[in-house]
């Protein structure tokens, strides 16, 4: 760039109105001042080689090749930024505040760079064979003990936009520029300068960036600021494309050429498992030594109250049964905050599962209440059927019955168009993945043929046309008193199935049987063990449609409903035993 060759350039700049020019290394004007590139260009008269005629000519020669199919020069980890700004983005559209990208969820991805020695370092990976040092002013455990400071960091720009540089800022601060050798190599095998050693990097007690844990982050910072979305709502708008994760990468700016051995860190064709991402964020959590999260109290939407109230009325349950959660709640210690607040520099760093626990509790007392062993519930639905023919008047007792037959074929409605929306889901991008340009244009040609033909028999099977997206909604089944085709329990009384004794009330039932045998002690004559073979139907019809509004495993769920009746009766027993000790010690 040469200032005195462009002195004869006395336009005012469009964007700050200054006279100073200096020329691109492609001989065209741009501002000293703003930066801002003209499409005017030197010209210069050479009368040697063509006499009388204009052409131009480039200042100081051809720049650095940058073959315009090849894009620009960009790295792995600015790729899963900009997925990360597209979720986050997402998320905000859902309603949740700026302030989990600007704040939370940028202080967690530098933290990451950090950690994992790919910015903010000395020596990034892949410079030299040398060992990655940390810089001195890294931050170090003490500065993570309280929330402001962990966001009032903002020594870091925060997340651009577009989740990428431009292209000037790439070729002027590479956070962790590689070996020429590999150079020669990426630009063949992948569109991102290190995607061949960032396939092949293995380093213990590294987190490696995969697509899943985009989500580990994104559930982490919703974690953090405490918002009103569980992690099955996550996967779940994920699944609804309300939240990129499926073929993300091809929301990448045009310049972000992505093939070869992009393909495996970017492609994913399975949809993410609620096990797999809880673990990862437990994961992610302990790598980057966050502080203890803020507390989960009782007006927090996470706390087991309100998520059971949630999907009480998801369900079609009468209202009655909170108290008897709340109760729950209460004898477990489940609702304690120590118990339900993630603290990722623990000793034992766990998290809750706040949805999968809230519902377990729902079953436990489902469980309370009518046994589920395929008799119990049916005589007492044989008892409510009488008493509600008999008093039409009065608040209907609850019928669990014809609360199984109404919540059945919702079920299986709401299934059935689950699995015919999987079945029809596109996987394949619309901008087609390859190895190497060579593959271009076969693949795109391919892809051409796959539209094509998709376009033909959508119009021979079906003529009407593909339903929109749906709007997302915290409710997968809607339930109102208004609704005439369907009824509403909310309202229902659970008189039919409870006694009053004195002042407090009991259930009818005084059986239980348990669900799993590790931890049975055989505490007391009327708690008995089933094998899994041996669950009755309505068990089994509850564990799958709470599994099914959830998208877990009937397992994950099953394991959740033993934690709770193993914490519920080891209460009431180590209860009762200090009574018998309390008579003994009366009687000496």
């Amino acid at each position: 760039m040469d200032l005195e060759e462009a002195e004869e350039f006395k336009e005012r700049c469009s964007q700050c109105a200054a006279v100073s020019w200096g020329l691109t290394d492609e001989g065209k004007y741009y501002c000293t001042s703003c930066h801002n590139v003209t499409e005017r260009s030197q010209e210069v008269i050479n009368t040697d080689l063509i006499p009388n005629t204009l052409i131009k000519a480039l200042n100081r020669g051809l720049k650095k090749k940058n073959n315009s199919e090849k894009g620009w020069d960009w790295y792995v980890c600015e790729g899963f930024q900009n997925i990360l700004c597209q979720q986050a983005e997402a998320l905000k559209n859902l309603g949740i505040g700026p302030e989990l990208k600007n704040d939370v969820l940028h202080n967690f991805w530098k933290r990451y760079l950090q950690k994992s020695k790919q910015a903010y370092c000395k020596n990034p990976v892949y410079t030299t064979g040398r060992k990655p040092t940390v810089l001195k002013d890294n931050l170090s455990h003490s500065d993570w003990a309280s929330e402001p400071e962990l966001l009032s960091d903002v020594s870091c720009p925060p997340f651009l936009e577009s989740g990428v540089e431009s292209q000037s800022d790439i070729h002027t601060r590479k956070p962790f520029p590689i070996s020429k050798a590999s150079q020669s190599e990426t630009t063949v095998c992948s569109g991102s300068l290190d995607g061949v050693e960032y396939s092949q990097r293995k380093e213990k007690g590294i987190v490696k960036m995969t697509m899943p844990q985009t989500l580990a982050f994104c559930y982490l910072s919703l974690l953090w600021q405490r918002e009103a979305i569980t992690l099955s709502d996550l996967l779940r708008f994920v699944e609804e494309d309300h939240i990129p994760y499926i073929n993300a990468f091809q929301h990448f700016p045009e310049q972000m050429k992505l093939y070869g051995r992009d393909r495996g860190i970017f492609g994913i064709e399975s949809w993410p498992d609620y096990e797999d991402i809880y673990k990862k964020t437990i994961e992610v959590g302990t790598f980057l030594d966050l502080p203890r999260f803020p507390d989960i109290t009782e007006d927090c939407y996470l706390h087991p109250n309100i998520l059971c109230m949630k999907y009480l009325m998801e369900v079609n349950l009468p209202d009655e049964m909170h108290n008897l959660t709340c109760h729950v709640v209460k004898m477990t210690g489940m609702g304690e905050v120590d118990f339900l607040t993630f603290d990722p520099i623990a000793k034992m760093a766990k998290t809750v599962k706040y949805d999968v626990q809230a519902v377990a509790i729902i079953v436990v007392v489902l469980k309370l209440l009518f046994l589920l062993d395929d008799n119990l519930e049916w005589s007492l639905s044989n008892l409510a059927e009488k008493h509600n023919e008999k008093n039409k008047k009065d608040k209907p007792w609850f019928d669990f019955r014809k609360w199984y037959q109404i919540m059945k074929k919702a079920f299986d409605e709401k299934k059935q168009k689950w699995e015919e929306a999987r079945a029809k889901y596109l996987w394949k991008s619309e901008k087609p993945l390859y190895y190497s340009f060579v593959d271009k244009p076969v693949a795109y040609k391919k892809r051409e043929m796959v539209v094509n033909l998709q376009k033909q028999f959508s119009t021979l099977v079906d003529s009407t046309a593909t339903a929109g997206k749906k709007s997302p909604s915290s409710f997968q089944f809607n339930w109102t008193e208004e609704d005439t085709d369907r009824t509403c329990f909310h309202g229902h009384s659970l008189q039919g199935v409870l006694k009053e004794k004195g002042q407090s009330l009991l259930t009818k039932n005084s059986l239980y049987w348990l669900s799993t045998q590790k931890f049975c002690r055989c505490y007391c004559t009327h708690v008995t063990t089933y094998e899994e073979s041996n669950y009755s139907l309505s068990y089994q019809f509850i564990l799958n449609l709470f599994s099914f509004l959830l998208r877990i495993k009937t397992s994950l769920l099953h394991e959740e409903v033993s934690l709770v009746e193993k914490k519920l009766f080891e209460k009431k027993y180590s209860v009762t035993k200090k009574k018998s000790r309390s008579k003994k010690a009366r009687r000496h």
